[in-house]
Order: structure tokens, then C-alpha cells, then sequence
């Protein structure tokens, strides 16, 4: 029962969202924010990576953000994967790169792959690295015991992506070795921040049982890329995240505040999708946007 009665939340807030979509945005913002706002990825299969691009274009995002995983498979093609983003005008701004932290053995691996990525990215033109954690069993980890090499490990590897001139962003993230609040603000405090910038999941941060917005606040003037979730714990098939203003996130507070700086990198609009959700990934994107649109974020036209 409480699942049928989440999809038909679910089902409402995309019928009221789509609703929006039909009538102007400027009835409902109530004053223009000068920011901009790219897409990553992750809604989409990385098989339908060519189709993300296209639907993220059609919609007059700013940006788009893929997996360093995707260019692995897209190197070997022709054009590679900018070919795809040119045909659509849709500029590459960062890569999510997952990288393995807490294992000291494996950090020259772990630099030089996070460098070949950040290489990629630049080469089409993107401006970030986004750093990922590595999972771990969160029921047994031991942050504490772990800490030295995270921070080491962050150390070298931003620093390597830096001297490629891109910026590189710890983006925490739950069930890995960085999710908390005491365990992200331990790493972001601890770390050489000329190098290591942060790029939060305000989505991620909620699941995770943070106050997104003082996050945010206590580390704006190092944030440089973000992206941008909501979440209300419902939807087993998006990981319990939701499209924005579905769910707890307090989405107009965060957008005030990172307007107040301007970011390497871009607040990108995120959704985990496992592809088995009533609606296709476009439709989740035009929910986010109309959602935006209300906030007064305007798209390219």
C-alpha cells in the first residue's frame, strides 16, 4: 500500500509539474535568478548517453555532465564523445570520476587514471573533475581509521588534476567513505583546499542526514560545482531521490546562496534513475525544469 500511495504522489507531482509546463514561466517566478543550470548524466542508461545529450539540449540546459567511465567506452569512437556534444551545441563542463581513497596501494593508479579522465574532459572543452568516493561497508568502516589516507589520497590526486589546469571537486556521497556530515567536514578541513575544492550533492547530503543548506553555507567560498537533488525517500526506483520540489531539500535556499559566487564548474540538475519509473527520462527533466522555472531560472532558448 505505501508503495502505491508513493507512485500516486509520484504521479501527482508530475501531472501538477507538467501542468506548469504549459503556462509561462514568468506568471510563476517571482524574481529572476542569474544563474546557470547544465544536467548531468545519470537519468539516462550511459548506453543512451547520445540521447541524454540530445534531450539535455532540447531543454536549454546550460551544461552536461557525464561519468569518466563513459569516455572509456566513447574514446574509441569517432569524434569520440564530443562529436555527439557538438552536434547538439551542448558544451561538456565536467566528468564524475570514481576514485578509491582509503587504499594507499592503489593511489599512483588512482592519480594517473583521475589525470587520463581530467585530460578528456578538457580536451572537450569541460571544466571540472568531479572526485567520487569509493564505497565501503558503511555498517563496519571506520572513518577515523581511514581518514589519513582519504586526505592524502584527495591531496594528490586534485593536485595532479589542478597541474592539468581543471578544477577538481570532492563530491561526498552515501555508502561511501565519505557521507556524513562530521566525516565531510572532517575531510574538507583537513585537506589542501588550493587543490581539493568542493563540489556537494545537496541531494546526497539530505539522504545522508546533513543540513544541505548550512553545508553550503559553511563552505561556499570553496565550492565549485554542485549538483543539485532533491529527496524525499519515496521512489525505490530513483534511490529515493525525486525531481526538484518534490522533496525536503529546501532548493530556493540553496539557489540564493550559490548565486552569490561564481563557479568553475556549474549547478548541475541530478536524478538517479534505474530506468523501471512510470516516466522517461525527459519527462523527469522537464519536471525539474518547470520546477526551476517557478524559481526564476531561466534555460537557453
Amino acid at each position: 500500500m505505501k508503495q502505491m500511495i508513493s507512485r500516486r504522489k509520484f504521479m501527482k507531482g508530475a501531472a501538477v509539474a507538467a501542468a506548469a509546463m504549459v503556462a509561462p514561466a514568468a506568471v510563476f517566478a517571482s524574481k529572476k535568478r542569474k544563474i546557470h543550470v547544465g544536467h548531468t548524466g545519470i537519468t539516462w542508461q550511459n548506453a543512451d548517453i547520445a540521447q541524454a545529450v540530445a534531450d539535455v539540449s532540447s531543454e536549454g540546459f546550460y551544461g552536461f555532465e557525464t561519468f569518466g567511465n563513459v569516455f572509456d567506452t566513447w574514446e574509441s569512437r569517432p569524434g569520440g564523445l564530443g562529436a555527439v556534444l557538438e552536434a547538439h551545441q551542448l558544451p561538456l563542463i565536467s566528468a564524475y570520476c570514481n576514485v578509491n581513497l582509503t587504499d594507499p596501494s592503489r593511489r599512483k593508479d588512482e592519480v594517473a587514471k583521475a589525470v587520463r579522465w581530467a585530460g578528456i574532459v578538457k580536451k572537450y572543452g569541460g571544466r571540472v573533475t568531479v572526485i567520487g568516493p569509493n564505497p565501503v561497508h558503511r555498517d563496519t568502516y571506520d572513518f577515523a581509521a581511514n581518514k589519513v589516507n582519504i586526505v592524502a589520497a584527495l591531496n594528490d590526486i586534485c593536485q595532479a588534476v589542478s597541474d592539468t589546469g581543471l578544477t577538481a571537486a570532492l563530491h561526498q556521497h552515501t555508502g561511501t567513505c565519505v557521507e556524513s556530515r562530521d566525516e565531510t567536514y572532517a575531510v574538507m578541513e583537513a585537506v589542501n583546499t588550493k587543490y581539493v575544492r568542493f563540489g556537494p550533492d545537496i541531494g546526497q547530503l539530505t539522504k545522508g542526514g546533513s543540513d544541505a543548506v548550512q553545508v553550503v553555507k559553511d563552505f561556499l567560498s570553496i565550492i565549485e560545482h554542485m549538483h543539485l537533488k532533491d529527496y524525499n525517500g519515496e521512489n525505490p526506483h530513483l534511490a529515493g531521490y525525486c525531481p526538484l520540489g518534490q522533496g525536503k531539500v529546501d532548493i530556493p535556499a540553496i539557489l540564493d546562496l550559490v548565486q552569490k559566487k561564481k563557479l568553475h564548474g556549474m549547478v548541475m540538475v541530478e536524478l538517479d534513475n534505474d530506468g523501471k519509473t512510470p516516466l522517461v527520462p525527459l519527462d523527469l527533466v522537464k519536471i525539474s525544469k518547470a520546477y526551476l522555472e517557478r524559481q526564476g531560472v531561466t534555460f537557453r532558448s
